[in-house]
């Protein structure tokens, strides 16, 4: 079993990117432009390594190697945009891989691309890349080609010597279980729970009851043989069970115009382990959107941008009218508001500069829960 952390630990050890990894400052898949991005190294990483895995380093400085972090990652879909713009498209996998030298709120992200036997292309444009357009690596870059891509196995050795060096051991999981327990978490209830005798899942958080229903808020839970996070938030509740194969976190999200007090069920992942050293997740999408009158709907959605204008012309708004504006708008964009979520992605600079950093927490926040209901909507 490949300890995650370490294996990033040696893939920076190249130092310098290469024909079969690639390391970003961070990813943004909120634009055209990012996205194009992000799929232009995910072809070329696959029609470079045909036989072996290869990988993106998520939230390293590109010049120094320094290992600053990004936000917890939650999209189980980004298979899902990868499907969609590319031919013959890779499996990948992004996981979101902790640092004791970092913030309990940022991580390392680590995205494995499968090897597959079949050369991936763009089948739709997307910004400034047309459709039929391919990509291979050329040393650290992602270059566009119109020849044909040589099958390669240059990178097998190297890859398999890397991810033997990773490989876990019993010591580094207990040493794993007693920091999760004792130094990152000993403000908080902590548990854990082993599953087929090689996966250990430790999990922390805050217990409350609410309306019969216990959550857990302030929450973390990692499957710390592999140093991969599962879930982490700090504004979220949810609810965990589990069984002797599985584990299940469903997340649940509070809502409401001018409060939050209604819980909806947003989404439910499940863990299912088996003998062999492998476990499966499945995802599954809950959440229905509490619909509004439009007539209400409609007086509150142009308050709200009427508040985004005074904060770009630096007038005072109220502090709870703003910590709503993403929320607002999230909701007036489910009730059928089409520019809602443009005008919540165009009010991005003057949130993220608010005073009070909860701002920027909840739009991120409404954009995470956007984009997982396009994944499974769209």
């Amino acid at each position: 079993m490949i300890n995650k952390r370490l294996l990033i630990k040696n893939l920076l050890a190249h130092n310098n990117e290469n024909s079969f990894y690639d390391k970003k400052r961070q990813l943004n898949l909120h634009s055209k432009e990012g996205k194009a991005k992000f799929l232009k190294h995910i072809c070329a990483l696959s029609n470079s390594n045909p036989f072996n895995n290869s990988y993106i380093v998520v939230g390293v400085e590109d010049d120094t190697n320094e290992i600053v972090g990004d936000d917890f990652f939650d999209d189980s879909r980004i298979q899902n945009l990868v499907n969609a713009f590319l031919e013959n498209p890779p499996k990948i996998l992004y996981e979101n891989i902790p640092f004791p030298n970092l913030p309990k709120d940022k991580v390392v992200g680590l995205v494995t691309i499968k090897p597959k036997n079949k050369i991936s292309f763009f089948k739709k444009s997307i910004h400034t890349i047309p459709a039929q357009t391919s990509f291979v690596r050329i040393g650290s870059n992602s270059s566009p080609t119109i020849e044909k891509i040589p099958v390669s196995k240059s990178n097998v050795e190297a890859v398999i010597s890397i991810e033997n060096n990773s490989r876990n051991s019993i010591e580094n999981t207990l040493d794993s279980v007693l920091d999760f327990i004792t130094i990152r978490h000993k403000d908080l209830p902590c548990h854990y729970k082993v599953f087929r005798e090689n996966f250990v899942v430790c999990w922390a958080g805050q217990k409350r009851k609410f309306r019969e229903q216990t959550f857990f808020s302030r929450v973390d839970i990692e499957l710390v043989n592999e140093q991969v996070k599962l879930f982490y938030s700090n504004q979220d509740d949810v609810v965990i069970t589990y069984d002797e194969n599985s584990f299940h976190i469903t997340e649940y999200v509070p809502l409401g115009l001018n409060d939050k007090t209604s819980f909806y069920p947003l989404e439910k992942v499940t863990f299912t382990f088996y003998d062999n050293g492998y476990y499966k997740m499945e995802t599954k999408m809950l959440f229905e959107p509490p619909q509004y009158n439009k007539k209400l709907l409609h007086h509150i959605y142009n308050a709200t941008l009427n508040n985004i204008q005074k904060l770009q012309k630096g007038q005072l708004v109220d502090e709870k009218e703003v910590l709503n504006i993403p929320s607002t708008l999230m909701l007036c964009f489910l009730n059928d508001f089409k520019d809602a979520k443009d005008k919540l992605i165009e009010a991005k600079t003057v949130i993220k500069n608010y005073k009070n950093s909860l701002a920027y927490v909840y739009f991120k926040e409404s954009l995470r829960i956007l984009r997982k209901m396009k994944y499974n909507y769209s």
